[in-house]
């Protein structure tokens, strides 16, 4: 029996692999067709999660931007918005940023079972803080959303929350837009980091379907047997 929820990686990077530039802060890795191709895809989960590091570098509001969308969730019986989940090490996350304010989202950080109490301190009064063990496994926080009615799951990053969902083949389907330049600059963030992943040359992953979005390509991979069947 499945016990997570079907999870979308959807990720943009530069030809070279980068999610951002050292020197550029929110380095625009896409456009406009593709933003909103973004939100359709938002729309359809349950929940959002992102890193902490995401949280303090990007401060994503990680909000549906379309109205009508919006009132295609509420009509259908859900919140305007999904879930907002955040993982964390440490906990040192400002309660002041877009993931805590913007909208009226229901949040909930993970962090490591020893944290639990320090982290409340911090953060308990805008998010519901959960300890998912020491150190946090990813498997874990996936089997407690789905507790929690979560079925769909869009992960926007960062490197490394991309890096431990792959390794731990807890993906099924992976959008990756690439953008039309390089960084070339290896202080910059990448798509993934170092690790033991399921995909390599003795087993490529499965490319399901390639659009090209104005300058940009996407490249969705199917990378379990659940690949759309969500």
């Amino acid at each position: 029996m499945v016990d997570r929820p079907y999870t979308v990686l959807s990720c943009g990077m530069s030809i070279d692999g980068y999610l951002d530039s050292a020197r550029v802060k929110r380095l625009p890795l896409s456009n406009a067709a593709d933003f909103d191709r973004v939100d359709a895809v938002r729309a359809s989960c349950d929940a959002i999660l992102v890193g902490a590091n995401t949280v303090r570098n990007d401060n994503p509001r990680l909000l549906i931007r379309s109205a009508d969308r919006r009132r295609d969730r509420v009509a259908r019986g859900l919140a305007p918005h999904p879930l907002k989940v955040s993982v964390t090490t440490h906990g040192d996350l400002d309660p002041r940023v877009n993931f805590f304010t913007a909208g009226d989202s229901a949040r909930l950080v993970y962090c490591p079972d020893r944290a639990v109490t320090e982290v409340r301190g911090r953060l308990g009064h805008v998010a519901t803080v959960v300890g998912a063990g020491q150190p946090v496994e990813l498997r874990r926080v996936c089997e407690d959303l789905s507790d929690r009615g979560v079925q769909r799951l869009i992960v926007e990053g960062g490197g490394s929350i991309h890096t431990q969902f792959l390794t731990a083949d807890l993906v099924d389907q992976l959008d990756l837009v690439v953008a039309p330049f390089f960084v070339g600059d290896s202080r910059a963030r990448r798509f993934v980091g170092d690790g033991k992943f399921p995909w390599h040359s003795q087993r490529r992953a499965e490319l399901a379907e390639v659009q090209q979005i104005g300058d940009v390509v996407l490249l969705r991979y199917a990378l379990s047997s659940r690949f759309g069947t969500t």
